[in-house]
């Protein structure tokens, strides 16, 4: 058997950034508050905040989100290489390919009527 399937909960963090690949897919780029913290070498305290990625159909729900919308996704993990803009080294990054988004608790209450009809759902 093999699975390859994530779920998480998190913060967003800001609002998503929307774009439109060269094929005409829309991404967006989600940054959320799951923070890890941890001690590094010597002993001090770090915290690491992860990006990710919207793509498709759901890049139109991303746009709905706001600063501190409490949401919930589902999706799979996929690398790829990228090569930095200086032209560096490539290096492999780890991305979220979003299947399902639902919103848990918005930052504040928004119009219903548009969360519907762009399929943000709210979590029980």
């Amino acid at each position: 058997m093999q699975m390859n399937r994530v779920v998480i909960a998190v913060y967003v963090s800001m609002k998503p950034e929307v774009r439109r690949l060269p094929s005409g897919t829309p991404v967006a780029n989600v940054r959320v508050g799951e923070s890890v913290r941890y001690a590094d070498g010597s002993g001090e305290t770090r915290e690491l905040t992860n990006w990710h990625s919207f793509y498709g159909k759901l890049a139109d729900v991303a746009q709905a989100l706001k600063k501190g919308d409490n949401v919930y996704v589902d999706g799979r993990i996929e690398q790829r290489q990228i090569i930095a803009r200086d032209g560096s080294k490539p290096r492999t990054v780890h991305e979220i390919v979003v299947s399902q988004c639902h919103l848990i608790a918005p930052v504040r209450r928004r119009n219903k009527a548009a969360e519907s009809a762009i399929g943000i759902d709210a979590c029980e």
